[in-house]
């Protein structure tokens, strides 16, 4: 059973439409929670996959895809998958991150 942070950090996931990009930071801060962009990143490694939650959506800070042989070949599934939804990745994993950012609609506390 997910805990309550990974609880809310696929909430907000779930949010992201088709097409758009967040980073780890952003997600941590929607939740409240500044400075645990590292933490979303675990939250989401967490999930099950295949995964209702769109965790492919979320990348790193500087727009790229985060590649690293623990991932266990997540890294080019999520490569795939944005692909698929449109959104150009690299060789490198670099993603037009300005150009597919979501911009999240601030819920009233307590939502």
């Amino acid at each position: 059973m997910a805990s309550g942070f990974d609880q809310q950090v696929y909430a907000v996931v779930a949010r992201i439409p088709a097409g758009q990009l967040a980073t780890y930071g952003q997600i941590a801060e929607l939740i409240g929670a500044y400075g645990c962009a590292r933490q979303v990143g675990w939250a989401l490694r967490r999930l099950p996959l295949p995964s209702a939650v769109p965790w492919h959506r979320v990348v790193n800070a500087q727009g790229r895809i985060t590649m690293c042989p623990s991932r266990e070949g997540s890294d080019w599934m999520q490569r795939e998958l944005l692909l698929a939804e449109g959104i150009p990745v690299d060789a490198e994993g670099r993603l037009p991150l300005r150009a597919h950012r979501w911009v999240a609609e601030v819920l009233p506390a307590g939502r």
